[in-house]
């Protein structure tokens, strides 16, 4: 198959096609034997729900039409905590869970995500292709649930402000109302960095910020763009306060009732497609600051050697490395550096 350059205006000017290509055109070399919806808060535009989309037609067409993947894009099927329920009751038998949301149902999943852990995509691919990935699919196992190989990216987060504050030193984020995903991982972040967080789902984060209930948010500049944060927000400080990403994952009876080869199928397709999606996300935020500071944002880089010292300062590493263990903790070590 022939790679596809994933550039910003293509992912705009084909995302609706691509998805509707998926949801309204079924396989048509052979009678459906299983039918399969998975959910993603992503929007259409977004080289997450492109990609997905791309594998999803890879399994139809590869199956000869045994297999169909309908990909609702940009929470058709509810908030994240509610899609992750579903998808663990076998309402839907797919979904790209985030895996800050899937640390509440996992607490493992969010090992990688500690704050200022990672300093570069190396140490993350090296990480999640190895040790740390090996151990947080070992532990999503145990749930009820069945994880994909590969681990998609959600990029480097970072912190947006309104109008009324820039964020340039740990001072500045005293008493920020901050939005966060549900988990206690960036709660425990941000309160150690002296912020106010409050965890709403990012189904709700744009009503949220419109209305003032916080004064910003932090998410990946992919995210900011695809969901037009830009127009509710001003600033933005390139932190890089933590990596995150999205785990596929499968209800477990549905995935136990497919035949052996359809599901080495599906495996195959959807972690050539994590591959890609990578890649098209690097290529995405290299475009992003300048298009987003085109809309009217204004960025800037904060050093991330104080944010750390705070943490250091308020026990927040000495608390994570409690809750994940000392095993878990020096897997992460193993690729970071010593975080304590």
């Amino acid at each position: 198959m022939k790679t596809m350059r994933m550039t910003r205006r293509r992912v705009l000017g084909t995302g609706s096609a691509a998805v509707a290509a998926t949801m309204f055109g079924k396989p048509a070399l052979a009678a459906v034997e299983f039918d399969l919806k998975l959910g993603v808060n992503t929007p259409e535009t977004h080289p997450l729900t492109m990609r997905l989309t791309e594998a999803a037609k890879a399994v139809g067409a590869q199956s000869s039409g045994r297999v169909n993947i309908t990909v609702f894009s940009n929470s058709q099927l509810g908030g994240d905590p509610e899609m992750l329920s579903q998808v663990r009751a076998g309402g839907i038998e797919l979904l790209a869970a985030p895996s800050m949301t899937l640390s509440t149902l996992v607490p493992l999943s969010g090992l990688p995500s500690i704050g200022f852990a990672f300093q570069s995509y190396d140490q993350v691919w090296a990480a999640m292709d190895g040790g740390v990935g090996d151990l947080v699919r070992e532990a999503i196992t145990k749930t009820g649930v069945v994880p994909l190989k590969k681990v998609w990216d959600n990029g480097f987060r970072q912190i947006t402000s309104s109008s009324s504050r820039q964020l340039n030193s740990v001072d500045d984020l005293k008493g920020f109302k901050i939005r966060v995903p549900v988990t206690a991982l960036l709660t425990s972040l941000f309160s150690g960095l002296g912020a106010l967080p409050s965890s709403i789902s990012y189904s709700e984060l744009y009503s949220a910020l419109q209305t003032h209930i916080v004064e910003g948010q932090e998410n990946p500049l992919a995210q900011v763009s695809t969901g037009k944060l830009y127009e509710v927000q001003k600033f933005c400080a390139l932190s890089n306060h933590c990596w995150s990403g999205y785990w596929i994952l499968g209800n477990r009876r549905a995935m136990a009732g497919l035949p052996p080869d359809l599901l080495e199928l599906i495996n195959a397709a959807f972690d050539a497609a994590a591959v890609k999606e990578r890649a098209d996300l690097v290529e995405m935020d290299r475009s992003l600051q300048a298009e987003l500071t085109e809309k009217g944002m204004t960025f800037n880089k904060p050093d991330p050697v104080q944010f750390r010292a705070a943490l250091v300062k308020a026990g927040f590493y000495t608390q994570w490395q409690k809750t994940y263990g000392a095993d878990a903790w020096a897997a992460l070590e193993k690729y970071t550096g010593k975080l304590t």
